[in-house]
């Protein structure tokens, strides 16, 4: 393990790391936007270990940086708002995040990102720019184990941000092997507010939400395919919420 992946480990070193993202991420969320946050209450009771966080995906960092805010302010009891971010002085660390391995080592500034707690996995379908097709590598899956065996965890099952994308089958791999408590999430408006990687503006004065749900009821022993389909249904992001999706757009084009 080198020096940097030892240092995202530290709790002081990863509270500087939030302290400062934080400070320069909030003005977009409750500023020059405006976010709505449902559901924190369901965060206040959690397990300290052996969570996973399962939710749609808009932007590379920005839902990421969102989630942080968030549960640094469950942690000042501050719930479903953000409020003035004090929360800031002693945030939240107890957590990690997955994230593609290439784009967080793209440039100095990802690479700063990841020392705030990025578990680094190479895709299975994709890799620079091109498709391809691989199998799961066992160190990658290794890394959320003992991630969930001491803290949270934040994964994307669509691993892209293109929305109603299939969910890949490493998550229902993930959740079959360490039977965490699985909270679904459901976020929406920042891929109007920001662009791709979420850290500067597309668009201001952009509603954002984001949801949390209740922690599901999951049949550990059912197979990758059953649990990964309860997983997009309560993330939103199943074929029947593309076809509600796309029924709902024809009747606002229509002017029902």
């Amino acid at each position: 393990m080198s020096l940097l992946d030892r240092l995202k480990h530290i709790r002081i070193f990863r509270s500087l790391i939030y302290g400062i993202v934080g400070l320069f991420t909030y003005p977009g969320l409750a500023l020059f936007n405006k976010v709505t946050i449902e559901g924190s209450e369901n965060l206040e009771n959690l397990p300290k270990k052996n969570v996973l966080f399962v939710s749609n995906h808009q932007t590379y960092f920005g839902d990421v940086i969102a989630f942080v805010h968030i549960f640094c302010a469950v942690k000042w009891r501050k719930f479903n708002k953000l409020g003035i971010p004090y929360y800031l002085l002693n945030p939240f660390t107890n957590m990690y995040f997955v994230a593609a391995e290439e784009t967080m080592n793209s440039s100095w500034l990802t690479r700063f990102f990841k020392l705030g707690g990025a578990l680094t996995v190479k895709r299975t379908w994709r890799a620079e720019g091109q498709d391809v097709k691989r199998d799961r590598d066992e160190i990658d899956t290794q890394k959320i184990d003992q991630a969930l065996t001491k803290s949270w965890v934040i994964t994307f099952p669509q691993g892209t941000t293109k929305p109603f994308a299939p969910g890949r089958k490493g998550t229902a791999h993930i959740i079959k092997n360490n039977r965490p408590l699985v909270v679904p999430v459901v976020i929406n408006g920042f891929w109007r507010a920001f662009t791709k990687k979420g850290l500067t503006f597309k668009k201001v004065g952009t509603p954002l939400s984001i949801r949390f749900k209740a922690p599901l009821d999951i049949d550990y022993n059912a197979s990758v395919e059953v649990i990964l389909a309860q997983v997009m249904e309560a993330i939103e992001q199943s074929k029947d919420y593309m076809l509600k999706g796309k029924h709902h757009a024809l009747k606002e084009n229509a002017g029902v």
